[in-house]
């Protein structure tokens, strides 16, 4: 989900108004995605934006107690606590497969299958099928994040949007015959220096963290 990934960008940067659109447009490409509603009404509360975050933060509890996403709705119910907002009655969560019954096809061990696809593509629908929800939220989206603001990509910008593309495939582990099965197509091309930057980073893991900016002036420097 770029837009998920883009709105932590933003979040970084104090850009809270940007960030909660961010997540609110994750919110209408996909609504059980209970995490985005809690980022959305948090940078909806730092953008003093009071009124808007209640309601945000509402339907996001309402989505989280029906999926069983226990943090999100713990966490969203603080927030609304905090905004003296009514908690809505919690609706019975959607049945899911235990833990042990999916296997994750990244990381080969047992996690929680995701009830709906994180998009509605082709590719989305084979992440659903092969990837646990824990690998794709709480580790690709925080990287994907991280991408953005050392490739200091531009999502509006379609060979920006290729880059970020190429990351999340690479870190999945969506090659390109996968891919050209999936979609009947060939991914979009990317710039080598985007590809030099994205390899550096999955290569040596540590360096992820390390970076905190100044990827591309390595690259650009031949280091």
């Amino acid at each position: 989900m770029a837009y998920f990934s883009l709105g932590g960008a933003y979040n970084q940067n104090a850009q809270f108004d940007k960030a909660a659109a961010a997540y609110i447009r994750c919110t209408e490409l996909n609504p059980s995605m209970s995490k985005a509603y809690q980022l959305a009404g948090t940078a909806l509360m730092a953008a003093q934006d009071v009124e808007r975050a209640k309601e945000v933060l509402t339907e996001g509890y309402t989505v989280a107690a029906a999926r069983g996403d226990l943090m999100p709705q713990k966490g969203i119910a603080e927030l609304l606590q905090k905004l003296g907002a009514p908690v809505p009655e919690a609706k019975k969560p959607e049945s899911q497969a235990p833990v042990g019954g999916f296997i994750c096809r990244k990381t080969g061990r047992p996690g929680r299958k995701m009830v709906r696809p994180p998009y509605n593509t082709p590719v989305g629908r084979w992440i659903q099928e092969n990837i646990a929800q824990e690998t794709f939220y709480d580790g690709w989206l925080p990287t994907g994040t991280k991408i953005i603001n050392e490739l200091r990509l531009d999502l509006a910008r379609d060979p920006d949007a290729a880059a970020y593309d190429h990351a999340m495939r690479a870190y999945l582990g969506i090659d390109t015959k996968t891919y050209r099965d999936l979609t009947g197509c060939d991914p979009k091309p990317i710039d080598p220096q985007s590809r030099d930057m994205i390899e550096r980073m999955f290569g040596n893991p540590d360096d992820i963290a390390a970076y905190k900016g100044g990827l591309r002036e390595i690259v650009e420097r031949g280091e």
